[in-house]
């Protein structure tokens, strides 16, 4: 096309007219194939296998595809693995696999894959899937896609498992290579591949054009942004620099709602939040009261007003509950109700056990929410007696001081698993990777095993009350509420699934 002008001050002006359409358009076009989002915290290391935080398998669901996925009515559902089939004795599970995946290194995923991944998730040093796959005694590749997990006794949960991090499937060229260091470049088979790291700033994927379901990705990459400070996450999704922002303040659900250019997303979490007792982790338990006798820990529960908690830190937007899963799920052991507020018993207790002003210190997150959870705890415990210190810490440390046994008490929030074992058994089977509290009861260790072996819903919900009834004999961990998942997004996002788990799936997303 040709322009002729007899006035060159009036075609300069036009060209640089057209040009900076032509740039500004460009540059809408550029922001449409990038997907931003605002996390609430800064994940720890991306490596499925040692991986333990919530907000990495936000992020794992743009690199690692799993065996299996779950939808939104906790139905599992074929990813990586087409179909299943258990064993007459249910102690073998047979996988046929999705033909024609590749890792983003190149490699082939294949039945070989898979036994390579579930040994490493088994074997390599600092798992925390180990105790997800216990019972997994041996994995065979029948053939290129044929997998087949051999158990040493029927396991309920195996295919919830296999939906999750256990389930995900990583290069076993690259992380062979790099076995210490493969958190650092994961190497997965997912839609989006790994571009680069900037530790509390920016994760940013790319998306990987051999994906298998590659129709279904619509954006060019992927940018995760941790933003701690709810407020300056919202602030930042109202000035476009963000596309989705995940955990919404409750205070600013009503505000959004009224704006026309956002949509909020509600969905009641399969986790729990808590404060985790320090009873045997370290020596620090039997330094404090509150480690080393049950009933201060029970005059602490009985000091704290759930209902209170979720009003005023919540705006009323979570579920009260007492155990690690809502009084709403199918498996809420009945027999042991929430407890109601009791200050005069509270102090009875304290009085009892010789403490009647004791002091410990309870670890939190530097989240929003972790910091006004922490504040209520402590001004309602205060009113029976307890001297409570607030330490705030940067989430991945205080997971590894966890890790450590250096803390008193941890309000530590745990996103949940569809099947009620992912919420349990890591956390008090001994010596299991998750035991924060360092809970140990062969009674209660027996009474796990016994939970995971059984198909049958009835006898698996026996055995949960019976778990419930030990467990609040010694309350390592006290149970509190279990949060609404509050998500924000640009109303040109289309596709938006909201699955019980919290994770943003990638597939189906357009702007």
């Amino acid at each position: 096309m040709s322009f002729f002008f007899n006035d060159g001050r009036r075609a300069r002006t036009l060209l640089v007219a057209i040009g900076l359409t032509l740039a500004l358009a460009g540059a809408g076009s550029a922001a449409a194939q990038t997907l931003r989002v605002g996390l609430a915290e800064d994940p720890d290391v991306l490596d499925p296998t040692l991986a333990r935080s919530f907000v990495g398998r936000i992020v794992f669901a743009s690199l690692c595809d799993k065996l299996f996925d779950i939808d939104e009515k906790l139905a599992i559902v074929p990813q990586l693995a087409t179909s299943y089939q258990w064993s007459a004795d249910s102690k073998t599970l047979t996988l046929k696999l999705r033909p024609g995946v590749t890792f983003h290194d190149g490699e082939k995923f294949d039945a070989a894959a898979v036994k390579f991944n579930i040994e490493r998730h088994k074997n390599l040093a600092g798992s925390n899937r180990r105790g997800e796959l216990l019972p997994v005694t041996s994995v065979e590749a029948v053939d290129e896609l044929t997998a087949k997990l051999v158990l040493s006794a029927p396991f309920a949960p195996l295919l919830s498992v296999l939906a999750d991090r256990a389930g995900m499937m990583v290069s076993p060229k690259a992380a062979a290579a790099n076995p210490t260091g493969f958190g650092s470049k994961p190497v997965c088979s997912g839609p989006f591949k790994f571009a680069e790291r900037v530790a509390q700033d920016r994760i940013v994927v790319e998306r990987f054009a051999n994906y298998w379901n590659k129709s279904a990705i619509h954006f060019d990459k992927v940018v995760y942004q941790p933003i701690v400070d709810s407020t300056v996450r919202l602030a930042n999704l109202r000035a476009g620099q963000l596309d989705f922002i995940e955990r919404v303040a409750s205070s600013d659900i009503a505000a959004l709602k009224a704006e026309n250019r956002f949509a909020v997303a509600r969905i009641t979490e399969l986790g729990y939040q808590g404060i985790t007792i320090n009873t045997g982790k370290s020596d620090l338990a039997q330094k404090n009261p509150l480690g080393r006798d049950a009933r201060v820990r029970e005059a602490l529960e009985l000091a704290i007003d759930r209902d209170g908690i979720v009003e005023v830190a919540f705006d009323g937007e979570g579920e009260v509950g007492n155990q690690w899963v809502s009084p709403s799920n199918q498996f809420y052991a009945k027999n042991n109700p929430i407890p109601k507020r009791n200050i005069a018993r509270a102090k009875a207790l304290l009085k009892e056990a010789g403490v009647p002003n004791p002091s410990f210190t309870l670890m939190t997150p530097t989240t929003a929410d972790g910091q006004k959870v922490a504040q209520v705890v402590q001004a309602m415990a205060k009113e029976a007696g307890f001297d409570i210190k607030i330490a705030s810490t940067e989430f991945a440390t205080s997971l590894n001081l966890a890790d450590k046994g250096q803390f008193d008490a941890y309000l530590l929030n745990w996103s949940g698993r569809a099947d009620p074992d992912g919420n349990l058994f890591s956390f008090y089977g001994c010596k299991q990777p998750l035991n924060y509290p360092g809970f140990c009861k062969p009674a209660v260790d027996e009474l796990l095993t016994k939970s995971r072996s059984t198909l049958d819903v009835g006898q698996r919900m026996k055995l949960f009350e019976q778990i419930a009834a030990e467990i609040v004999k010694e309350r390592p961990i006290l149970y509190l509420y279990h949060r609404h998942w509050l998500w924000a997004y640009n109303k040109k996002l289309t596709g938006v699934r909201t699955v019980p788990d919290g994770l943003v799936r990638l597939q189906g997303l357009k702007m």
